[in-house]
């Protein structure tokens, strides 16, 4: 799918950045953004915004010059936020309390000012957390989890993404060992794997476009319509 003829600067998309411990090329700590999301907004006609975590209170003002948002996959939502008496799993990993914070009021911010909003993998997650939803910690080790998974996605008919998509039923890469447990408030299930997990959710209520999806469409958007065609949404809702 090509992007509409549009006139004036392309719609700008707020991507926000991921910590890095190290980079290449680069002599310490980094924020990164991966160039499959990049590239996909890109295509889409959208010019993606790279926006450095920051306190949030500051996110309202950041966000306003934005004509839309992606939430990108990342490492693990400290298990606090949303099970404070649970223990941590020994499986969680890469858990940033600056980020998870700039990240949930990226998130509430944009659904509460109907921007726009694709969440991605780490991305659907925050957003079910951010609307009092739970997450499984570990989805039971090597022989159930959705690391290194290429599998068919069923979706709900009429849901926001089989609309973007025009399909029934995709082929998603997916790289997650965590997974929604119970719903966030207003949620509804638009997409799941064959083993039942949630690989898709929308918010009926919500003020603008928004669409989640626990897989990675970037991963095979430059060769695969359908996924790419999640991006192109965003861009034009």
């Amino acid at each position: 799918m090509s992007p509409a003829r549009r006139t004036g600067p392309p719609p700008l998309i707020a991507l926000p950045q991921r910590f890095s411990a190290s980079a290449s090329a680069l002599r310490y700590a980094a924020v990164v953004t991966a160039r499959a999301l990049a590239d996909a907004v890109v295509r889409a006609g959208g010019e993606p915004f790279m926006m450095h975590p920051g306190p949030p209170e500051g996110v309202p003002e950041r966000l306003a010059r934005c004509d839309g948002v992606l939430l990108p996959g990342g490492g693990d939502v400290a298990p606090y936020l949303y099970a404070a008496d649970a223990r941590v799993h020994e499986a969680v990993y890469d858990v940033d309390e600056e980020q998870d914070a700039f990240d949930l009021a990226v998130a509430r911010h944009a659904l509460r000012a109907g921007l726009p909003l694709l969440a991605v993998c780490r991305g659907l997650q925050l957003v079910n957390v951010a609307l009092g939803g739970t997450l499984r910690q570990d989805m039971g080790g090597p022989a159930r989890e959705h690391r290194h998974l290429v599998h068919p996605v069923t979706l709900v008919p009429g849901s926001l993404v089989a609309r973007a998509t025009g399909e029934e039923k995709v082929t998603a890469s997916c790289f997650h060992h965590q997974c929604v447990d119970r719903l966030g408030a207003g949620l509804t299930v638009t997409a799941r794997a064959a083993d039942g997990t949630v690989e898709g959710l929308e918010l009926p209520d919500a003020g603008g476009w928004f669409a989640a999806v626990q897989w990675h469409p970037e991963d095979t958007a430059a060769h695969d319509p359908a996924q790419q065609s999640l991006f192109d949404a965003l861009i034009r809702p």
